[in-house]
């Protein structure tokens, strides 16, 4: 009796722990596609308002939740004190600092610090184009993690419960 209940749970374990990945790989998933949600408000605000940048992105910030709302607001402090010598280094100091909490893979902080490039230096035209163009990237980062997703979440459980069988067979 003791070794059923004992290859139950570590079924149940192993099984839990693969559905838990694709849980977590879905919540990636989802803080990609907020950053393109706010990336997109970006430049929305910037188009409809014409307003210095660290007005637009306290403005975005009002809009978003934690912790995108803390990095835009500490973003646009730090440009308006003006420590840094460039727009690019504050933006890249700042996402690696306050967007650390989203644990996103390099690539994608890579992804996220590129605005900081053109974000402080072009005209309103090539700003706009621009942006449009890495909002474009970021659509085909995130359409490559959907592609996989489901494929990905169903090996996860299906792993979860093989290895949960395999222990068992193992233990007894």
């Amino acid at each position: 009796m003791q070794k059923l209940i004992g290859g139950l749970l570590v079924l149940t374990a192993t099984a839990g722990a693969g559905y838990v990945y694709g849980r977590e790989m879905k919540l990636y998933l989802e803080r990609l596609l907020y950053l393109r949600y706010v990336l997109s408000l970006i430049k929305g605000e910037i188009g409809y308002t014409h307003a210095p940048l660290p007005e637009v992105l306290a403005q975005v910030a009002k809009r978003v939740r934690e912790p995108y709302r803390l990095w835009l607001n500490k973003t646009a402090r730090e440009i308006r004190m003006r420590e840094e010598t460039s727009f690019a280094r504050t933006w890249s100091r700042c996402v690696d600092k306050y967007l650390k909490a989203l644990d996103l893979k390099y690539e994608h902080v890579i992804l996220i610090k590129e605005p900081g490039t053109f974000l402080g230096s072009l005209e309103a035209d090539t700003l706009d184009q621009t942006m449009q163009l890495y909002l474009n990237r970021m659509d085909l980062e995130t359409e490559k993690l959907r592609e996989g997703l489901a494929a990905k979440i169903r090996i996860s459980r299906c792993l979860g419960v093989m290895s949960g069988i395999f222990f068992i067979v193992i233990l007894l």
